[in-house]
């Protein structure tokens, strides 16, 4: 997993929904500091807090971290 791609993306699924980042770290229980370390890509999320937050923003796991299954 990407690291960077994957922040970025949390942060524009975040702004879609209307979350500033303070309020999303609020709604996923964990501070500013560390949602930002995440979107910025200095931070890796775990398996759990990627499934919370793809839960949270209404998207799958899948679909934030772009995974590619092929056939």
């Amino acid at each position: 997993m990407d690291k960077k791609r994957i922040g970025r993306r949390i942060k524009a699924f975040r702004k879609l929904k209307g979350y500033t980042q303070i309020q999303f770290a609020q709604e996923m229980e964990i501070s500013t500091s560390k949602l930002g370390n995440i979107e910025r890509g200095t931070q890796q999320p775990s398996d759990q807090l990627l499934d919370e937050i793809a839960e949270k923003l209404s998207i799958s796991k899948q679909e934030l971290v772009l995974e590619e299954h092929s056939n």
